[in-house]
């Protein structure tokens, strides 16, 4: 065990998927790459990818909640929060790694400073784009004020699970989805905020350009990727 753990310990995969993962498909290959982590067979891994349109139970999720009026395939996801909505033009970033160790900004087993370090590395990805993205006291993920409106509209979601010290879930940044498809729930529980993307903000970086940002601000909130490559 020792001997694989010190093969991992010095790699690190970041991987974009080229098609759209079915979310059942996805949280079975999370669930055993953090199992791989736990036992030291594996790496950590961040996994950039799109999912079909469909809808997502957090543990906190009230099926009142729920409309779904074009009945999209809807599944539980074992992550903390609500309902999330998931679909083409959002990037997901689904980070598994080992918080018993420090990361960057992030030290060891400190899930507060985790989620944190994750709502940092979008504000920075953000930034890139022109785009002001803030937190709030009382809101998990990234907000923004929308200059036309002057409305607080969420364009990032954040939701993680930590098993054993051992993280999986992650983000999921509005790039250009059908907006109107988070109609279909009340979005992480809040009625009382809409949600936006780059695209409604008037940026319209591509999907390729976004992941080069993802890239470049990961270091800077998690320190260097060890031996990365996909």
């Amino acid at each position: 065990m020792e001997g694989a753990r010190a093969m991992t310990e010095n790699e690190f995969l970041w991987h974009k998927a080229p098609d759209l993962v079915p979310y059942p498909a996805a949280l079975a290959e999370m669930e055993a790459q953090a199992r791989g982590i736990r036992e030291g067979t594996l790496p950590e891994r961040v996994w950039l990818l799109e999912h079909p349109p469909t809808y997502t139970a957090g543990t906190s999720a009230k099926e009142s909640d729920l409309f779904n009026p074009r009945g999209y395939p809807t599944y539980p996801a074992g992550r903390g929060g609500q309902w999330t909505y998931h679909g083409p033009g959002q990037r997901v970033a689904y980070a598994m790694l080992d918080l018993a160790k420090p990361h960057g900004m992030v030290p060891a087993r400190d899930l507060r400073a985790y989620v944190h370090g994750l709502e940092e590395w979008l504000i920075r990805t953000l930034a890139r784009f022109d785009v002001a993205g803030e937190r709030r006291a009382d809101r998990i993920g990234v907000w923004v004020v929308d200059p036309a409106t002057g409305r607080e509209e969420k364009v990032a979601a954040i939701g993680v699970r930590v098993s054993r010290w051992v993280s999986w879930h992650g983000v999921a940044l509005n790039v250009a989805p059908d907006l109107t498809d988070f109609g279909g729930i009340v979005p992480c529980g809040i009625s009382d905020y809409g949600v936006t993307s780059l695209a409604k903000l008037g940026r319209h970086p591509t999907m390729a350009e976004v992941d080069v940002a993802l890239a470049a601000t990961w270091p800077e909130c998690f320190g260097p990727i060890p031996g990365a490559r996909e």
